[in-house]
């Protein structure tokens, strides 16, 4: 159910940001286990964006990293809420999907988890700019301007023999629309915040050396520079969305981060100018327990099957890893004598709107056609998915992609024992809509 204040009508907006960028040497994530950086191109940020309306109180968090684990999220998520008198649940916390910044997944076939730069660096961080973003809470105002942006392009580029590869696929979907929600004192007139919302992998760097937020670090630091105000970037339906570099890829170097870097800030500097009349926030929570139906285990015969063609397995990374890792586990679940079925994938939601607004985060890389119908059919305008928000479960295609295949395709497939339904977008979007229609 929505939840609002009823005893004081004034609304809140705070803002602060901390850097979280790791001593040169680390290793970085997105591609191999074992890419080490030898340089800082752009330092990693954490941006703390705080909100408050009577005794409602959440925060809305973006982090320069490529995508958390849910265990290490729901950790951060907990230590913050515990520190500043929150429920875990209001802490929104989301990734910016770089692949130049530290392992914080450990997704199987990616390496582990750095735990030195996730106790030194990360959580400090992040836990000191939600409370100094606390801390700034005060009177504030909103105005929303989008403007179309080319900055990303479908990636699942289909190739004559129709196999599906990363690359740009000009007749697939993406979001072309880059939302700027410019925050500010509504008694000062000065600025609190400038939230930038788009949908794209980070990878404009490709497999790199150099530390970066990718191109969306180019953009938002034009973008304060343009305002006088801290703009910070919620990344959204990431899933089939890559940058449109120009060299018809998906992946570059650092190069193409500042070219595409560039565009991107010009587009966000036009939708910031596309603002209209502020007006007052309304904060309002929309909570409950969502989910998805998982599929059953795959028979035992076929999983042993699968196994014995494998004959180096320790040697195997990234997709191959991860496929090899289901079948091990499916079978490690029958010699566990666990069920076959297991009924549901599920999560506590938390939405939050801040008026014409609404922040619909989800612990996948979701396809962008599920964020254009979710926004389409939802009663707020600006329903802004976020991927890679509250955790890290791998790919969420659209039921008809799933027939084509593809790396993403792969991952949604292999991501776990039990995977997800393959009409999962639409449970998905039933269900975000039933909570957004609650009264």
């Amino acid at each position: 159910m929505p939840e609002t204040n009823e005893i004081d009508n004034i609304f809140l907006a705070g803002a602060a940001k901390e850097d979280i960028t790791p001593p040169v040497g680390t290793l970085l994530y997105g591609y191999v286990p074992d890419s080490v950086s030898t340089s800082v191109h752009d330092g990693l940020e954490a941006v703390a964006a705080a909100f408050a309306q009577g005794d409602v109180k959440a925060l809305l968090v973006t982090i320069s990293v490529g995508d958390f684990g849910t265990a290490l999220c729901d950790e951060l998520r907990e230590r913050i809420g515990r520190e500043n008198g929150l429920p875990a649940s209001r802490v929104i916390i989301a990734a910016t999907h770089t692949h130049s910044a530290p392992n914080v997944s450990g997704m199987e076939g990616w390496g582990d988890i750095d735990r030195t730069y996730v106790d030194n660096i990360l959580f400090p961080g992040v836990s000191k700019a939600c409370r100094r973003a606390l801390e700034a809470l005060a009177p504030a105002e909103l105005s929303i301007g989008t403007t179309e942006s080319k900055v990303g392009i479908n990636r699942r580029q289909q190739y004559v023999n129709g196999f599906i590869g990363l690359g740009q696929n000009p007749w697939g979907c993406f979001d072309p629309e880059m939302t700027v929600i410019a925050i500010r004192n509504s008694e000062t007139k000065t600025g609190i915040l400038n939230i930038i919302h788009y949908s794209c992998h980070g990878t404009a760097a490709g497999n790199n050396r150099e530390i970066s937020r990718d191109w969306p670090g180019i953009m938002t630091d034009r973008l304060t520079a343009e305002t006088g105000t801290l703009s910070a970037f919620w990344n959204g339906a990431v899933g089939d969305a890559g940058p449109r570099l120009t060299n018809g890829h998906t992946v570059g170097n650092i190069k193409h981060v500042e070219e595409l870097g560039g565009i991107a800030a010009a587009d966000a500097i036009k939708a910031y100018r596309n603002t209209g009349v502020y007006k007052a926030g309304n904060l309002k929570l929309f909570e409950g327990v969502t989910g998805v139906p998982r599929k059953p285990l795959m028979p035992e015969d076929e999983l042993r099957q699968k196994l014995a063609t494998y004959e180096e397995p320790e040697k195997l990374v990234n997709i191959s890893r991860l496929e090899y890792a289901y079948y091990r586990e499916s079978l490690d679940e029958y010699q566990a004598g666990c069920p076959p079925y297991e009924h549901e994938f599920s999560w506590q939601q938390t939405l939050i709107s801040l008026g014409d607004v609404v922040f619909v985060p989800f612990p996948f890389e979701m396809f962008s056609e599920t964020a254009l119908r979710l926004r389409a059919y939802s009663p707020i305008r600006h329903t802004l998915t976020l991927s890679n928000a509250n955790g890290y479960n791998a790919y969420l295609p659209t039921e008809d992609q799933l027939v084509r295949g593809g790396y993403e395709v792969a991952c949604f497939r292999f991501s776990s024992a039990h995977p997800l339904c393959d009409n999962a977008d639409q449970i998905i979007i039933d269900r975000t809509l039933a909570l957004l229609n609650a009264q």
